[in-house]
């Protein structure tokens, strides 16, 4: 009875535990993509983000996309925006993933969100896509 006690226990957390690496994991992601972005840090970025990631948003009701490369070049080495980051939620299952960040500044009224589509690939998570919006309501 106490192995099979025991057997229940470890089959139990095992599962818990990869769940909480995964998802440190993928924190650990969104958290480069947040440094770099709001730290003046494109290295961090480069890290985070697929060579082929694009960035959605909507502009006077058209469709905009803007290529993660020029948005890396947009980050200046070494200065800091002032904004700050939040992960706001997180799903995956196996290896694809969502979530959500909160992106605040103290010079603007409302905050942006932005949603990532993540997969993990040779042990590795990446952001594939962003797309973002300003937080109205």
């Amino acid at each position: 009875m106490k192995y099979i006690l025991i057997l229940m226990i470890a089959l139990f957390v095992q599962p818990i535990s990869i769940q909480e690496d995964e998802t440190s994991a993928i924190k650990a992601t969104l958290e480069n993509y947040i440094n770099g972005s709001t730290g003046g840090k494109p290295d961090l970025l480069r890290a985070a983000f697929h060579p082929d990631l694009n960035l959605y948003y909507v502009r006077n009701n058209k469709l905009k996309v803007w290529s993660g490369e020029a948005y890396i070049k947009d980050t200046k080495e070494g200065q800091p925006t002032g904004e700050s980051g939040e992960i706001l939620s997180i799903d995956y299952t196996n290896d694809i993933a969502v979530a959500k960040v909160m992106i605040s500044s103290p010079n603007a009224s409302v905050p942006y969100i932005d949603y990532f589509l993540l997969a993990k690939a040779e042990g590795k998570w990446t952001i594939i896509h962003k797309a973002f919006a300003k937080k109205t309501d």
